[in-house]
């Protein structure tokens, strides 16, 4: 048990201490305010913000468009053949799947302006 316990101590002790020398202190571009962190986020923030948006208009969305189109046309063939069997045909996954649909296929258009992009 006591060898147990010192093997479980050794091996955390050398983890911690392989952290320790692989970790690296990150300091701000003494150029951009003499070490402001604050400006140095903001200024990547602003370079990076038109990738993103990039990104989230030509993969996001339309990756989210095409799930949202298939479970549609699943639901609506599911509901048809319910309706063929019972007479019934339920309305309300279609509407609601229906309006998901319209509004990640719209929302490009104005979610920036939301967000303030």
């Amino acid at each position: 048990m006591k060898k147990k316990i010192i093997k479980c101590l050794s091996v955390t002790m050398i983890v911690l201490m392989v952290t320790m020398l692989c970790a690296v202190t990150a300091f701000a571009d003494p150029s951009s305010g003499g070490g402001d962190v604050a400006s140095a986020i903001e200024n990547t923030w602003t370079t990076a913000s038109e990738q993103i948006k990039q990104v989230v208009d030509n993969v996001v969305f339309p990756i989210i468009d095409l799930i949202l189109a298939v479970f549609f046309f699943a639901k609506l063939g599911l509901a048809y053949f319910d309706y063929r069997k019972s007479g019934h045909f339920e309305w309300t996954a279609l509407a609601i799947l229906f309006a998901c649909l319209v509004f990640t296929l719209t929302a490009p258009m104005y979610i920036w302006g939301i967000i303030g992009m």
